[in-house]
């Protein structure tokens, strides 16, 4: 365990920032001031032109358990705080415009598996276990786990998890869907560094148009996310993205990459 009174720590290195949840003893479970914190330091670092990829993580032995209970039920802060604003800004994780990977190194409970579904995709520890127990506390969900648990493992898998609050252990969760990758505990951040790493490999402003476009896709219809791909292929055209030199002096690294891809 990190011994740290920061709720969150921070580490950056090769344009990729490592973000703990650092609350170990109550299995990084989200008060008020680690929601706050969060919030604030995935901003900064969204806004840091010296990063390209996020990691989010927890020490161990869990990823999340979700709201802090015990804070609740103190009645220091309403559970209505947390909860309830259609414009998204009460969910832990605000947008980021660059890659946000997770870093899944225990369990993801309830508020923890909608802290893990608002990142990009995610990769699991072994020891990773996801649920979602909401109705066992009895709280409905309002971080968008009925709209991106779905889309991660579809709706009846989706409907199976939230009603009856199972465990899913990381195995399963890669079958599912749910999980990119699961390796052992050791590997975890490393894995996910080697992902930052050739995610920084590419072009930064690329990188991040087509997360946009895939994030306002998945919002809209089949038919609508076909005309978004089409208005933003051409504004990154119009914007001076593509362009023959640019692709040219490319091709050579691209041609590279894929040799070293294919002698994996």
């Amino acid at each position: 365990m990190i011994e740290s009174s920061e709720p969150v720590l921070v580490d950056v290195s090769d344009r990729t920032a490592t973000v703990t949840l650092n609350r170990g003893a109550s299995r990084n479970a989200l008060s008020a001031q680690l929601r706050s914190t969060l919030a604030q330091r995935i901003r900064e670092l969204d806004e840091d032109p010296g990063i390209d990829v996020l990691i989010l993580t927890g020490v161990d032995p869990a990823f999340c358990a979700g709201l802090d209970l015990k804070e609740l039920a103190s009645g220091a802060h309403d559970i209505a705080d947390s909860v309830g604003k259609p414009d998204r800004s009460q969910v832990p994780l605000p947008p980021t415009r660059k890659p946000l990977i997770g870093a899944i190194n225990g369990a993801a409970v309830t508020g923890g598996l909608e802290l893990a579904l608002l990142c990009d995709f995610l990769v699991a520890s072994e020891r990773a276990r996801f649920a979602d127990t909401h109705m066992r506390i009895g709280v409905h969900p309002g971080w968008g786990l009925t709209v991106l648990l779905p889309q991660a493992v579809g709706l009846r898998r989706a409907k199976e998890l939230s009603t009856t609050g199972r465990y899913l252990d990381a195995a399963t969760a890669r079958d599912w869907g749910l999980v990119n990758h699961v390796v052992e505990h050791d590997e975890l951040l490393p894995y996910c560094r080697q992902l930052a790493t050739a995610i920084v490999s590419n072009d930064a402003a690329g990188v991040r148009a087509i997360l946009q476009t895939y994030d306002a896709g998945a919002e809209i219809t089949v038919a609508e996310a076909w005309v978004v791909e089409a208005y933003a292929a051409r504004h990154w055209l119009t914007q001076g993205g593509g362009r023959a030199d640019e692709i040219a002096t490319r091709r050579a690294a691209v041609q590279a990459w894929g040799r070293a891809q294919a002698g994996d």
